[in-house]
């Protein structure tokens, strides 16, 4: 078996507790990494902005993936690639948005754009990505340097709808996909965190046998693929559990740490 060279994680669902805790666990497992030699980075729905904070707690020194991949950028947050949504398209995806009347907001690489401060997942969004979102009356003036639109609702149920509308209306021109059972992340075509680790894999020179990745969303199934070693979250959809060559604990019992662990194993 290949040694294990880099290890790709995703954050919310996985890194995080529900409840947007870095536990000691996580912070003792990369460390663990670190001294044996293996990289770690990072690839998430997140905003650039919302990934500083674990940069720093965690010693990454990698490029890391915001906007589930389409932004790549450096341990300082500066960006080494960079994707938009065209103008065209993210007026269309507003249009499904709006439609199905969930909560919008538009993120650039330095904002958090919305138009209702009271939106219901507004308080959780502000606590995961420590930022507060700009409130705007109309997302037109910034359609031109749109790199994520997010749909936000409770119905889980309405938003697999929005999400099957929204993918056939955006078609090629854009990725469609839930990060999260309550967010439906519309982000640059052509770009997801399976295209991330293909970039960290030529970056560093390695094979994809090489790179393990842990997740727990359909987002996380591009790079569960490219990947020589997967693991899925316990917290994870059976869907998702049957992609991955792993399954670990949830996140709420360290179960990225217990990942951690089976890498070390392995290399």
């Amino acid at each position: 078996m290949t040694r294990i060279a880099l290890v790709v994680s995703d954050v919310d669902g996985t890194l995080l507790t529900h409840n947007k805790v870095l536990t000691d666990g996580a912070k003792a497992a990369v460390r663990k990494l670190h001294a044996a030699g293996i990289g770690f980075t990072i690839v998430s729905s997140r905003p650039t902005i919302g990934m500083g904070f674990l940069i720093e707690q965690l010693s990454i020194v990698l490029p890391v993936g915001a906007f589930n991949g389409s932004s790549i950028v450096d341990a300082g947050l500066k960006p080494i690639e960079q994707h938009l949504i065209g103008s065209a398209v993210a007026q269309r995806s507003l249009d499904v948005l709006n439609a199905f009347g969930v909560d919008i907001w538009l993120f650039t690489n330095q904002r958090w754009y919305a138009r209702n401060p009271d939106g219901e997942y507004v308080p959780h969004e502000k606590r995961a990505i420590k930022a507060d979102p700009t409130i705007v009356a109309d997302f037109t003036p910034h359609l031109a340097d749109a790199c994520k639109i997010v749909g936000a609702s409770s119905d889980a149920e309405l938003l697999q709808r929005c999400e099957a509308a929204m993918r056939e209306a955006v078609g090629r021109e854009a990725t469609a996909v839930r990060s999260q059972t309550y967010y439906l992340d519309v982000t640059p075509p052509g770009h997801d965190k399976g295209t991330f680790v293909d970039a960290m894999i030529r970056r560093l020179g390695i094979p994809a046998a090489a790179v393990a990745t842990i997740g727990d969303m359909e987002n996380d199934l591009p790079m569960f693929a490219r990947s020589g070693v997967s693991f899925a979250m316990g917290n994870a959809a059976e869907g998702i559990k049957k992609h991955a060559t792993h399954v670990t604990d949830s996140n709420e019992r360290d179960g990225f740490a217990a990942a951690i662990e089976t890498v070390l194993r392995l290399g």
